[in-house]
C-alpha cells in the first residue's frame, strides 16, 4: 500500500479505536486492526503522542469550517437566521457520535484535545455570537471577555448537550432538530439583554 494511503488508513482506524475505547487504547491493537506490525506503525507515527496530535487535527479540529465565522458575521442577515443555520450545520457536521466520544474521552483523560479546541475554536465562536448579537441590538458590551464567553456558552452549551443526548445518551428525541435549534436560538435572543445586564 502506498505511504499516503497507509498513513490515512492508520489515522482512520486510530480515530475509530480511540473513540470506542478511549485514549488509553493500545497501539498494538491499532497495528493489528490495520494489519501491520507495531514496528511499521511507528515508522508513520514515532510516538503515541504524535498519533494523538494528528487525530486531533483531522478528527476534532478538521470538521470545523472556517467559513462559519464569516457567515455568523454576515450583517445582511438577521442574527436569528445566522444562528439557526450555523447550529444546524454544526450539529450535522461536527457533533456526531464519533466526534463526541473522542472529545469526551480526551476530556476524561485530561489530554489537551478538549482544552485546545475550546481555546482555538469555541472562544472565538462565543465571542462572535455575542458581539454580533449585541451589535444587531445596538448594545455596547462593556464587560470582561470571560463574561462574553459565559453568555455565548448559554446557547452553545445547550445545543452541544442536545448532541450528547442524541448520540451518547441515545435518548429518543421526537422533536425535529431544526425545531430544537430554533427554540434555543429564540430563547438566547429573547434573554440576551437580561444576560448582558447581569455583567454591567
Amino acid at each position: 500500500m502506498p505511504y499516503a494511503e497507509r498513513r490515512a488508513q492508520i489515522l482512520e482506524k486510530a480515530t475509530e479505536l480511540f473513540a470506542e475505547y478511549g485514549l488509553t487504547a493500545q497501539t498494538r491493537a491499532l497495528a493489528a486492526e490495520c494489519g501491520i506490525s507495531q514496528r511499521l506503525l511507528y515508522r508513520f507515527f514515532p510516538t503515541k503522542e504524535d498519533l494523538l496530535r494528528e487525530v486531533y487535527d483531522t478528527a476534532i479540529l478538521g470538521p470545523f469550517q472556517a467559513v462559519w465565522f464569516a457567515e455568523l458575521s454576515d450583517r445582511s442577515r438577521p442574527m436569528h437566521d445566522r444562528l439557526n443555520d450555523f447550529y444546524n450545520d454544526y450539529l450535522d457536521t461536527v457533533l456526531g457520535r464519533q466526534w463526541l466520544r473522542l472529545f469526551l474521552y480526551s476530556s476524561l483523560a485530561e489530554a489537551d484535545m478538549a482544552p485546545n479546541y475550546i481555546s482555538s475554536i469555541i472562544t472565538k465562536l462565543t465571542e462572535t455570537i455575542v458581539t454580533e448579537t449585541a451589535r444587531e441590538r445596538g448594545i455596547t458590551l462593556g464587560m470582561e471577555p470571560e463574561a462574553i464567553h459565559e453568555i455565548g456558552w448559554t446557547i452553545h452549551g445547550a445545543l452541544s448537550h442536545y448532541g450528547i443526548r442524541r448520540h451518547i445518551y441515545r435518548a429518543s428525541l421526537i422533536t425535529p432538530q431544526a425545531q430544537v435549534v430554533d427554540m434555543h436560538v429564540r430563547a438566547f435572543l429573547s434573554g440576551f439583554d437580561a444576560m448582558v445586564t447581569q455583567f454591567k
